[in-house]
């Protein structure tokens, strides 16, 4: 294809003997000043992005943790060191570890420790037990499961007040529903609240109550996990549904068995809203003889009652301590449990 005549492409070389170089490329215009700034703003505000919005979206958490939940910590074990009152907060005097001293002497911690620990044992073990069964009962196909299970955790969005106040008058010495029930059978009535022994298995019934059916969740989650291979091989063996119980569903809610007996460790040794309501002379003292007054309960009269805030400033910090423990013995035992697997 030939050019057309007097067409002289701009790309042709110099005619020969007038010298001169090949044309040059055309080049892009240089940005406006004004874009080019936008552009690294835009960039800059990017990068930001990237980086800090994370830690944006944590903050608040984080904001409110250390306004509720560090800074009473750290200020309680500065409390603790000290002999301050809680007529006058500000006025505090250095004791060292006095209060903390002082409560190893003290025959009354001692004996709120030793009721947090029967309550929490009683309570604790026969509860989850009571929650695995019906967990595992609830794992089958039944008609309405989805109101039974709402209604197991019925107890658990119940206050604490208003149940605490109906067992009670359930376990009312006079008019109560439970001794009422004793002499049907024959039996004599129970003085629930003055002994030591019966009031303690009076407030444990309340954290059964309350507690079951959230553990009794927890479990039916962790349940419907477990394969169904197994179950099916368990029934084409012969297994009655005991031993699927026993050899199947058991070991393989180990983790959260162990999750849930921490957890409800950590929310006896905290029991306090039972026992104070159960006493119907409304003091804090857990019974005439501190029959079933908790660690809990124990702080509350040294700090709000007696107004000792530094001795009670004392008692949170060795419940603290207890917890770690507790959290402590959890990890080894979760360990080991993994190393046997």
């Amino acid at each position: 294809m030939t050019a057309p005549s007097g067409f002289t492409p701009d790309t042709a070389a110099p005619p020969a003997g007038q010298g001169g170089a090949a044309p040059r490329a055309a080049t892009a215009p240089a940005p406006d000043p004004a874009e080019q700034r936008r552009r690294d703003r835009r960039s800059r505000r990017y990068r930001w992005d990237l980086r800090w919005s994370p830690y944006a979206f944590v903050a608040p958490f984080f904001v409110f943790f250390a306004a509720f939940g560090l800074f009473p910590l750290l200020y309680t074990g500065w409390a603790s060191l000290h002999q301050v009152e809680l007529t006058n907060p500000t006025h505090m005097e250095w004791a060292g570890w006095h209060n903390y001293s002082r409560l190893w002497e003290d025959e009354f911690f001692w004996k709120a420790l030793r009721n947090t620990f029967t309550i929490g044992v009683i309570s604790t073990v026969p509860q989850l037990m009571m929650a695995l069964g019906i967990a595992h009962l609830l794992n089958y196909r039944l008609r309405a499961s989805m109101f039974f299970r709402v209604a197991i955790l019925t107890p658990y969005a119940t206050s604490v007040a208003a149940a605490t106040l109906v067992f009670a008058l359930l376990f009312g010495h006079d008019y109560g529903m439970v001794n009422w029930s004793l002499g049907l059978v024959g039996l004599d009535g129970i003085d629930w609240q003055n002994g030591t022994w019966t009031s303690q298995i009076a407030v444990s019934t309340i954290v059964i109550w309350r507690w079951t059916g959230y553990n009794a969740l927890i479990y039916l989650a962790a349940m419907q996990a477990v394969p169904n291979d197994l179950y099916e091989s368990a029934a084409l063996d012969g297994a009655s549904r005991w031993k699927q119980f026993l050899h199947v569903t058991v070991p393989s809610l180990r983790p959260t068995i162990l999750f849930t007996v921490v957890v409800s460790t950590i929310g006896a040794t905290q029991l306090f809203g039972e026992p104070l309501l159960f006493n119907t002379a409304g003091t804090a003292t857990g019974g005439a003889d501190h029959q079933y007054q908790t660690l809990g309960l124990y702080m509350y009269e040294q700090g709000w009652v007696n107004l000792h805030l530094g001795r009670a400033s004392a008692i949170a910090w060795t419940m603290f301590l207890i917890l770690l423990l507790i959290a402590a013995a959890n990890a080894l035992f979760a360990r080991r449990l993994r190393k046997s697997q």
